[in-house]
């Protein structure tokens, strides 16, 4: 029992570092968007990159209600399973996005992070449960 215990707020701590992470991407995309342009580009090729990033983060604010939704109600709360395989894929989204930030990524290798973090997570919420494993 001293294992899950522990479990529950190092999963809530990397869900909320990964939050703070994709909301302070949020507010610092403007080096992103630029280094996914060329050196002398147009408006119009600024506000296309600039949609593309915010649906992209739209889309991760999106899942974070869904599993916030699904661990403040309690039903993966407890489950060791999916708490170690979210502290994993969190743990690692937050570094990856940090450098992301920090290094100043073009906005493609998001989509990267995003399915290489996430993708982990599907088996344990039950997608996929009725097909065979390969």
């Amino acid at each position: 029992m001293g294992r899950i215990s522990g479990l529950v707020p190092s999963r809530f701590l990397t869900l909320l570092a990964h939050l703070v992470v994709v909301i302070t991407l949020f507010w610092s995309r403007d080096s992103n968007i630029q280094a996914c342009l060329p050196l002398t580009f147009t408006t119009e090729e600024y506000k296309t990159q600039d949609i593309q990033l915010v649906a992209a983060l739209a889309v991760t604010l999106g899942l974070f209600a869904v599993e916030l939704a699904g661990f403040f109600s309690g039903v993966s709360m407890f489950n060791s399973t999916q708490s170690l395989l979210s502290i994993g894929a969190h743990c690692s989204a937050s570094v990856a996005l940090s450098f992301f930030i920090f290094e100043r990524w073009e906005c493609t290798t998001y989509w990267y992070i995003f399915v290489f973090c996430r993708y982990r997570n599907i088996p344990c919420v039950g997608v996929g449960e009725g097909l065979p494993h390969m």
